[in-house]
């Protein structure tokens, strides 16, 4: 017969043990919060490295952050403008020659394989767009690359119009890490990271570059221009960063788009 302190040693040993087993279940619970919380964390931290690697962010904001920087330009603003009507020979090649305070920089493009993108410098040349502007970015390190075609010189300017992405599949097929190799003396639009998003800027490519196929080639750099901006690149950076505004500072005077 059990006793009437047994019995209570009884309830009280039951009582401790449910209670250890309700602390127990709010340890574990606590744990799976923070696993939750922790896992969050991870995906923002790592949607973060994408928008940086993508150009969402400015290169000036983020030059840190971003291992490999990719050719960045801002983000569309959310009222945007036509881009330009087609005033262009379609079939004919073009040259865009850039006077610029390091020297002159002249491009061949092909309006056969980039005709709106071509389209577009013209009609920003013929009214004179890019005429004192700054090259206001240098990357000397994962790619190498002179970013200019800003009008406020600080990597957030545009003609207030986006282009189309053409001639992305020229460069032949991403290698496993979904990159080709920008050759040296190609020029290309900078953009977001995302598809569509093109408007003045640019980039002059001084030594062969891995990137994502997502820029549009759109011109040739000439052999004396090519050395110009190589010039430029081998002063570095003004902070000495890998990632900044050249020491050297480049302004264009004036730029032209003529038909060849």
């Amino acid at each position: 017969m059990v006793t009437s302190d047994q019995r209570r040693r009884q309830l009280a040993k039951e009582k401790f043990e449910r209670q250890q087993k309700r602390r127990a279940e709010a340890r574990r619970k606590a744990r799976q919060r923070w696993a939750i919380a922790g896992a969050a964390g991870a995906v923002v931290v790592a949607t973060l490295v994408g928008l940086v690697v993508g150009g969402v962010f400015d290169s000036k904001d983020t030059k840190d952050a971003a291992a490999e920087p990719s050719p960045s330009a801002s983000a569309p603003t959310p009222k945007q403008s036509p881009s330009p009507a087609m005033a262009i020979d379609d079939k004919a090649k073009y040259s865009f020659d850039l006077k610029t305070s390091a020297g002159d920089v002249r491009f061949e493009m092909d309006a056969s394989k980039t005709p709106q993108t071509v389209n577009s410098f013209k009609a920003l040349a013929d009214k004179g767009f890019f005429d004192k502007t700054k090259c206001h970015r240098l990357v000397t390190g994962g790619i190498k690359v002179l970013q200019c075609g800003d009008p406020e010189g600080t990597g957030r300017g545009g003609p207030g119009y986006n282009i189309p992405d053409e001639n992305l599949d020229s460069l032949g097929k991403p290698n496993e890490q979904g990159q080709v190799v920008y050759p040296a003396g190609t020029v290309a639009m900078a953009n977001t990271g995302q598809p569509g998003t093109g408007g003045s800027q640019f980039f002059l490519v001084y030594e062969d570059s891995p990137l994502a196929p997502t820029y549009t080639p759109f011109g040739r750099i000439d052999a004396a221009g090519l050395k110009v901006v190589q010039e430029i690149a081998k002063a570095g950076t003004a902070d000495g960063a890998p990632d900044g505004a050249p020491k050297t500072p480049v302004t264009i005077e004036k730029g032209t788009v003529t038909k060849n």
